[in-house]
């Protein structure tokens, strides 16, 4: 496994493992879900996760609320809503209010199938009435250069709102309520996915079914299982610093076995005050790449199932021992990794993927010679 198109060909497997449409589908399949009166999918991957169910009820009205960019395969007959990610922006506080009359015109008797994936806590929001446009974009900016952890930022976002954190179905007057999601969240729970866009109010008066079809874990098990090589590591630990991560990760790389070693999660980043152009995989492959700088041995690859790296076109990057160099630590500092890495070719770019279950990171470790 000497080259990148190997390792990228390791990551489809799990992305593909994982995708938005074909998750839908197999529980479709399965035939325990009824003809819903009204489809809404929000997320990153809700054109994806739209799309079976809107084949297989073309009759039945279909709101798509997603990141601009990622509606490319949404039905025809859609109403479709594109706003922004990370950060919220006018679209965003449109889908919101689009979203919350769509659910409250619900009649009774009326039964909602709900798809949601992550990304859904930026691209729809209807704020508290202590926040507005700018407020909102202003904590959510701040949050995320203090590298807080999605845990963190999705209870603030559902404290700011009326319609996370279960409240959006607080307004539901009809009969049930199915909810489908991608788990981009450590531990997978729907009140946390999305900031709890597609979660139950407390005692709700209406029928709640949920289900989480694809996860982290998934696309890491179809990664191991199609690995010509021996997995060594398969673990679900991305969940810190970037600058802590990078060392302890490589000291795993270096002493341990031969092999593929296989990572999930979501790593965050602190940003300086006026952060160059990157994202948290870039910045984890390039802390990476100073570690294992000069070995031979060591192929490793980044990159976020989405598709997308912050506010990038990359989905991360790929490193090895020879893509280092010492100017490779001021685009560390400044947070402007996709220049460095773009001028060395080490840019990993796939476009959306219809899904959205955090990160990966695929590393191949020779055999010693």
């Amino acid at each position: 496994m000497k080259t990148v198109e190997e390792l990228v060909a390791l990551w489809q497997i799990g992305v593909d493992a994982v995708r938005g449409d074909a998750a839908v589908a197999r529980v479709l399949a399965q035939g325990h879900i009824t003809k819903p009166d009204r489809i809404v999918a929000v997320g990153k991957a809700a054109a994806a996760m739209a799309a079976p169910a809107a084949t297989a009820w073309p009759d039945v009205p279909c709101l798509i609320i997603t990141k601009y960019g990622h509606a490319a395969h949404a039905p025809a007959h859609a109403e479709v809503i594109e706003a922004a990610h990370p950060v919220p922006d006018a679209a965003s506080l449109a889908a919101g209010q689009a979203l919350q009359v769509a659910i409250r015109a619900c009649p009774a008797r009326s039964e909602v199938l709900m798809l949601v994936s992550g990304g859904a806590s930026s691209l729809v929001e209807v704020p508290t009435d202590a926040q507005n446009l700018e407020t909102l974009m202003a904590s959510t900016q701040d949050l995320l250069a203090s590298g807080a952890q999605i845990g963190q930022m999705n209870a603030h976002r559902t404290a700011q709102s009326q319609i996370k954190g279960g409240k959006l179905l607080a307004g539901f007057q009809g009969a049930r309520v199915t909810t489908l999601a991608l788990s981009d969240v450590e531990g997978d729970a729907l009140m946390t996915i999305g900031s709890g866009i597609g979660a139950a109010p407390p005692n709700p008066a209406f029928a709640f079914h949920s289900e989480v079809i694809a996860s982290n874990a998934i696309a890491r098990s179809a990664i191991a299982a199609a690995s010509p090589l021996p997995v060594q590591n398969n673990s679900e630990a991305l969940y810190d610093d970037v600058v802590a991560l990078a060392p302890r990760l490589a000291a795993t790389l270096t002493s341990g076995p031969a092999g593929l070693h296989i990572y999930g999660g979501e790593p965050v980043v602190q940003l300086p005050a006026a952060p160059g152009t990157g994202g948290r995989n870039m910045a984890l492959a390039l802390g990476l790449a100073r570690e294992i700088a000069g070995r031979d041995d060591i192929r490793i690859l980044v990159a976020g199932t989405d598709g997308t790296d912050g506010p990038t076109d990359a989905a991360g990057a790929c490193v090895d021992g020879t893509t280092w160099d010492d100017s490779g630590a001021d685009a560390l500092a400044r947070a402007d990794a996709y220049p460095w890495l773009e001028a060395r070719d080490a840019l990993v770019k796939t476009g959306p993927t219809g899904t959205n279950v955090m990160d990966l990171l695929i590393a191949h470790k020779d055999a010693a010679r």
